[in-house]
């Protein structure tokens, strides 16, 4: 009972992973990131299903969970080039993550650790409702910050993708070796047969 299985290991890291998409989920609504949010609340929910698989032995849930982190590790390594500017990919084209419905960028952008934020007064480069600022003395840049967690989340999920995969397999064995104690198979059990005729004993008094 104190080992911990292959369930017991999907559940912490089912945990993991719905403690950091949570937490990312914060940083994304403070930074007006919408694509990022939809993408967070999906995986959230995708890891619900996970574990609610892994605790009711679903093996259907584990293998949505598990096509799930395929496609959470192909977002999170865009998003990776994304910051690091792979390819064509530019960060001047932010409102790939806003839905070009605003001109927020990362919420770490404005508060990384050391970040010193200056107000650029009557600039025209603004637009309305709008100023341009700009920030300083960052001990890591906000683009390193996103690219971190995205690193995390794409751990995770390979681990989870791993565990999901094999407790599934476990799951599947158990229900092709399942069989019913004192079922018919087990025991060779045959109905009584009726008799084809009845027999009288007589009776002494």
């Amino acid at each position: 009972m104190g080992k911990c299985d292959g369930r017991c290991t999907l559940l912490v890291i089912c945990s993991l992973q719905l403690v950091a998409a949570l937490q990312r989920q914060v940083f994304d609504f403070l930074g007006y990131q919408w694509a990022p949010i939809l993408a967070n609340f999906l995986h959230i929910m995708a890891v619900i299903l996970g574990m609610f698989g892994t605790v009711q032995f679903r093996f259907r849930y584990l293998i949505f969970y598990a096509v799930w982190l395929v496609l959470w590790v192909g977002w999170n390594s865009f998003i990776i080039c994304f910051y690091l500017e792979v390819g064509n990919l530019s960060q001047d084209r932010d409102f790939l993550m806003t839905f070009n419905t605003s001109l927020h960028r990362s919420w770490w952008m404005e508060h990384g650790p050391g970040c010193l934020v200056t107000a650029v007064l009557d600039s025209r480069m603004a637009p309305d409702d709008h100023h341009v600022i700009t920030v300083s003395g960052c001990l890591l840049d906000y683009q390193y910050i996103e690219v971190l967690s995205s690193a995390i989340q794409v751990l995770l999920a390979l681990f989870g993708f791993v565990y999901a995969c094999y407790v599934s397999k476990v799951f599947q064995d158990d229900e092709d070796s399942f069989d019913f104690i004192g079922g018919f198979d087990s025991y060779g059990y045959q109905p009584p047969q009726k008799s084809s005729h009845l027999q009288l004993q007589p009776l002494y008094t």
